[in-house]
Order: structure tokens, then C-alpha cells, then sequence
């Protein structure tokens, strides 16, 4: 089972590799919520995400994200301090800070992100993006989520203006081909084309008529008075 999974992991890595330019060491943006189920399963962020991606990562986290978990007080400071843990990435809500779910959607939309959360909300509007990757726990499971319709329709599409294009190049390709066959067959009866002989010129084949003459007759002198 546990082969299986990291089969489906390794393939829906690949699709958002060859399809939206992730690459490694993924970004993995965590929040709060993502951190509170950690630690309710007890899994360790970090080795957990690394054996299951199979890739090096970079864990990062927003002030946001922070700011809020500490807003919500005792229920959540065992998640606030391990979120505390990872990188402090800008998000630029720095002296204005916004909700931890807009804050990351916000992200998003700049950079490739492998979004690590458990909020049922966010997660409902990253599926709407096209190529965002999205990590949750089950229980004490990582899942890589399966692409979204948003982002499989979004690959289809350029898959089929790709395909339109080739077929367009191919019909232009034996259109020349065609073409140049066709230049080539004439160039080539010109060249072959051979002159017809002429007939002889009616003119030059007319019989020369030759004048008859007869005895000169002798001069008659005059007589002299």
C-alpha cells in the first residue's frame, strides 16, 4: 500500500513538473492548520513530506500564518511553535497582516508552492488554479492530492492548440511539397521541352524561273544616203 501511494505522489509530481514548471527542492508553504494535525498524529513534518515527495524541500511559512496561530491563543501554541520553526517567507502583508488563508492565496498566484493545509476552505479555492499542488494529512498520512479539474482542463487545452498547430504545420509542410514538386515538374518541361522541327520556308522551295533567251539578232546598220 505504502508503494502504491508514493507510485501516485511520484506520478502526479511529474504532471505538475511537466505541465507548470515545478522543480526541485520544492517550496512547500505550511500553515497553522497543517501544523496542528502534525502534531495531533504525531508526524514529523519534515522527514514525513521528504520520504513521501522523495525530493529535498524548502518548508516555509508567511508572519500571516504565524500572527494568526498565536492570535487563537493556548489551543494552538504547540502549533505555533512549529510553525515558528520554518523559513519566514515575504508575503507582503508585513505592518498589515491579513488572514493566514488569504495571505498563502495570495502567494500563489507568483510562484510555485506546494501548499500544505487542512483548511477545507483554501484548499476549495486553490483547486480552482490551474496547476496548484496542495498536500493534507489523513490521520497521520500525507497526501499529494490528485491534479484538480482546473488544472487537467487547463493541460488539455494547451494539448490541443499543440496539436492544432502541428496539424496546421504538417498541412503547410505537403502544401510546399506539393508546391515545390509541382515548380520542379515545371521547370523540368521547360527544360526537356524540345522545338518542333519547322517545315521548310514555302519560299525558299519555290522553283527559280530561268528567262529564256533566244539568238541575238544582228544589228541592222544604216544605209548612208
Amino acid at each position: 500500500m505504502k508503494i502504491e501511494r508514493l507510485k501516485k505522489s511520484h506520478k502526479t509530481m511529474a504532471f505538475y513538473i511537466t505541465n507548470f514548471n515545478y522543480h526541485q527542492p520544492y517550496q512547500v508553504l505550511v500553515d497553522a492548520t497543517f501544523c496542528q494535525a502534525a502534531l495531533k498524529n504525531k508526524v514529523q513534518i519534515n522527514d514525513q513530506l521528504k520520504k513521501y515527495l522523495q525530493s529535498e524541500l524548502k518548508l516555509l511559512t508567511t508572519y500571516c500564518c504565524i500572527l494568526e496561530a498565536e492570535s487563537l491563543g493556548a489551543s494552538l501554541s504547540g502549533a505555533t511553535q512549529i510553525v515558528k520553526k520554518f523559513a519566514v517567507h515575504k508575503c507582503g502583508h508585513e505592518g498589515k497582516p491579513v488572514p493566514a488563508s488569504e495571505c498563502i492565496y495570495s502567494m500563489v498566484k507568483s510562484s510555485k508552492y506546494i501548499i500544505s493545509t487542512q483548511d477545507r476552505d483554501l484548499q476549495e479555492k486553490l483547486r480552482r488554479l490551474a496547476g496548484q499542488a496542495i498536500i493534507y494529512l489523513h490521520k497521520a498520512t500525507p497526501v499529494l492530492e490528485q491534479p484538480s479539474k482546473a488544472s487537467k482542463k487547463f493541460v488539455n487545452r494547451i494539448k490541443m492548440r499543440s496539436l492544432l498547430s502541428k496539424q496546421t504545420e504538417q498541412k503547410i509542410k505537403v502544401f510546399k511539397e506539393i508546391e515545390g514538386i509541382n515548380k520542379e515538374l515545371n521547370v523540368t518541361k521547360i527544360m526537356n521541352k524540345k522545338k518542333k522541327p519547322r517545315g521548310p520556308n514555302p519560299l525558299s522551295c519555290k522553283k527559280k524561273t530561268i528567262k529564256k533567251t533566244g539568238p541575238s539578232r544582228p544589228s541592222r546598220k544604216k544605209k548612208k544616203k
